[in-house]
């Protein structure tokens, strides 16, 4: 399994532990929440879902509004498929909320387990934050002695964009020290206590109804229908 397929089904997982949904609200929800998974298609989503049901740890129902079923059949198409976590799938995906291996610090696999810290225990929260803050000073610690080194033979677009790139670095370090500090000391981000995702600080670009992700801020892609997937 790739990096990104193993991602993308702890996504999966996470969000149908929250409630049944059909393939496209999964989409919605990973493009419109989850900002790392914007770049996905269907045809990445699709095989996914096959796996976690033949690996029973989710469970296909068809849809329940008559009304869906009637249009689909006079239109000639299937009725959409809802997708239902298993006991054996809530169980696997609250293993995988229990893991704090260098995985979880890597950049796209961060924003993921980030998105679902409100379903994860304290203890394992601040694990991964200061995991994700080990790896980020060991980043910036590169890049400044890179930039030192290099300084002297570049044109001054390259040196500022090195600059953006240390600064932003330095931003989620900062960040990440904030959320350590509440952490300890017992107090929950405002909206975490619904057991949805918690809320990081303003400062770092966020966006999304739920789980907002430290990233970069970006456009979002319109969410467009796709037959090829129910």
């Amino acid at each position: 399994m790739s990096r990104r397929s193993g991602i993308l089904e702890f996504a999966v997982l996470g969000l149908l532990r929250e409630s049944p949904m059909h393939g496209y609200e999964l989409r919605k929800r990973l493009n419109t929440s989850l900002g790392v998974f914007r770049a996905f298609s269907y045809g990445t989503l699709y095989p996914c879902l096959k796996t976690l049901v033949a690996n029973g740890w989710l469970i296909e129902e068809p849809g329940h509004a008559p009304e869906d079923a009637l249009a689909a059949s006079l239109a000639g198409r299937r009725a959409k498929i809802v997708y239902r976590l298993t006991a054996e799938g809530k169980e696997h995906f609250e293993d995988l909320l229990s893991q704090t291996g260098p995985d979880s610090y890597e950049d796209e696999h961060f924003a993921a387990r980030f998105a679902f810290f409100g379903q994860t225990s304290r203890d394992v929260r601040v694990r991964v934050l200061e995991g994700r803050r080990s790896r980020l000073e060991d980043r910036l610690d590169k890049m400044r002695v890179s930039f030192a080194r290099t300084r002297e033979r570049l044109d001054d677009y390259t040196l500022e964009l090195q600059r953006h790139g240390m600064e932003s670095v330095e931003r989620e370090v900062r960040w990440l020290n904030e959320l350590i500090e509440s952490e300890r000391a017992g107090r929950d981000l405002k909206g975490s206590g619904s057991g949805g995702p918690a809320q990081p600080s303003q400062q770092n670009n966020t966006s999304g109804a739920s789980g907002n992700l430290p990233r970069a801020g970006d456009t979002p892609r319109p969410d467009t229908p796709d037959d090829t997937i129910t």
